[in-house]
């Protein structure tokens, strides 16, 4: 009931021209600064978005940041950081009701190495606790279907690009075969069977129908990718919006944003995709065809007025 489609862009390369991992690359004192010093006087808000997920729990958004965890009621359009927390959620999922899955890089105050692994809440962000891999890998793109959790991102040690796959819910991993030489900047597990995925890198998109152990190329244009019962739907980075009901053989454009995306996600009701001017997130409850403000960030000092 609870399975996503959830679909994040980390960096959209083809507008600002630089590398997925190299947003939180260098030595690990570079990767740990994207967390807020305590002596920090103005509240940066949402910066770059990395991912979108709706809790069941109450339909509340969350918007994952390099400044933090947002928050939306449901019914209301401002976001609010989530218990004063500026932890660099790089990964994010929403599983279930108030549990969601992360990745990324802690607050500077929090005495945590610079690679967080697989963590989870299971109190709607308020609070993180590790599940594996801590000081170990680093996801920025992640997925997960009942038990099954899919994460791109980096070693620590070697810096090195990896596609794991749990079968555990995140407690062990194995190893799969990258899809291409070039960085994933998403990926989408069908809704129907978790063992066929698409994925995208700043190129194009591939698929797999054995749970990562093969991948062949398709035939379009990269995009964000997010996969609910009525199809596969892509959000290339120039805004165009198209869906797939052969799983990703052929595409019908349905309309398109004004401005490029940070992140995309696709929900049962409604899709959701985050622009790159500080936070802005549309919604659209017409498969793509229009499309109106769900949310803009409450810029706060550090008292929090």
């Amino acid at each position: 009931m609870f399975r996503r489609s959830r679909s994040v862009l980390l960096v959209v390369l083809g507008v600002l021209g630089v590398g997925v991992l190299a947003g939180c690359g260098g030595d690990g004192n570079d990767d740990q600064a994207s967390g807020q010093s305590s002596s920090s006087v103005t509240d940066p808000g949402p910066v770059h978005v990395h991912g979108l997920g709706i809790n069941p729990s109450d339909g509340a958004l969350f918007i994952a940041t390099h400044t933090g965890l947002f928050r939306a009621p449901k019914g209301e359009q401002t976001a609010v950081r989530v218990a004063g927390r500026y932890q660099d959620t790089m990964g994010f999922t929403v599983v279930g009701p108030n549990r969601f899955l992360g990745s990324g890089h802690p607050d500077l105050r929090e005495k945590l190495p610079p690679y967080l692994g697989l963590i989870r809440s299971q109190d709607a962000g308020q609070t993180w606790r590790p599940i594996s891999l801590l000081g170990k890998a680093d996801f920025h793109v992640l997925e997960a279907s009942g038990q099954r959790v899919v994460g791109f991102g980096s070693d620590f040690d070697t810096r090195a690009s990896q596609l794991l796959v749990s079968d555990s819910g995140g407690e062990t991993w194995r190893k799969r075969k990258l899809p291409s030489a070039r960085m994933l900047i998403d990926l989408a597990i069908s809704p129907d069977d978790a063992d066929r995925m698409l994925a995208a890198d700043e190129r194009g998109l591939y698929r797999s129908d054995d749970a990562a152990r093969s991948w062949k190329r398709l035939d379009g244009a990269a995009g964000l990718l997010g996969w609910r019962a009525d199809g596969v739907y892509r959000m290339t980075l120039d805004g165009q919006l198209s869906r797939s009901t052969d799983q990703g053989r052929s595409w019908q454009t349905i309309g398109r944003v004004d401005g490029a995306p940070a992140a995309f996600q696709a929900e049962r009701d409604a899709l959701y995709v985050a622009l790159h001017d500080g936070g802005t997130v549309l919604m659209s409850k017409n498969g793509g065809r229009d499309w109106t403000v769900r949310s803009r960030p409450k810029q706060t000092n550090s008292n929090g007025s």
